[in-house]
């Protein structure tokens, strides 16, 4: 133990600290996005993310939202095990035939007025998977969507931009 704590003192703190352009541009896009839910809204906006075939790289930018950088939930946002609480659908991957269907069930089971993005590469295009045996390709091919986020994953920042975009369209809509 005593080795260890010696090395910690002697190497010091060997996370990297936040790209300053991008948290700059991260508060940015908080702060416009929480000023906009609390607009439309008047309460938090409730996500849905649904996993219909992706390699999960999405899900995994999904989630740093989640985290001190970018605090996602300070903004009045939050993610809901269940459809019947959700307002908006984040879709990732392509559609794997046997994902059609529990996608479907989602997407039903979520209230009206109801948002679908399709977040990534595969989910707005089919990406390289396309459509093949077992892939049905982009989510459009299956259920409505009212706006794409792309990126091979697309990042924190772009994920916000991106729910900026839709909660902006829905307000004009």
């Amino acid at each position: 133990m005593l080795k260890t704590l010696q090395k910690i003192r002697r190497v010091g703190c060997v996370s990297e600290p936040p790209p300053a352009a991008s948290a700059a541009a991260a508060a940015r896009e908080r702060e416009a996005l929480q000023g906009r839910i609390l607009e439309i809204l008047g309460r938090a906006l409730c996500i849905r993310v649904v996993d219909a075939g992706s390699c999960n790289a999405c899900e995994l930018e999904i989630n740093a939202l989640g985290n001190p950088i970018y605090n996602i939930e300070g903004l009045g946002v939050r993610f809901v095990a269940s459809p019947r609480h959700a307002d908006l659908l984040l879709v990732t991957g392509p559609v794997t035939r046997n994902m059609r269907e529990a996608l479907l069930r989602t997407y039903e089971a979520t209230p009206d007025p109801k948002l679908v993005v399709a977040v990534g590469d595969c989910a707005a295009t089919g990406g390289v998977f396309g459509e093949s045996g077992e892939s049905l390709g982009r989510i459009s091919n299956v259920i409505p969507v009212d706006a794409t986020i792309a990126g091979c994953p697309p990042s924190p920042t772009r994920l916000l931009a991106g729910l900026l975009t839709v909660i902006e369209a829905a307000r004009g809509a």
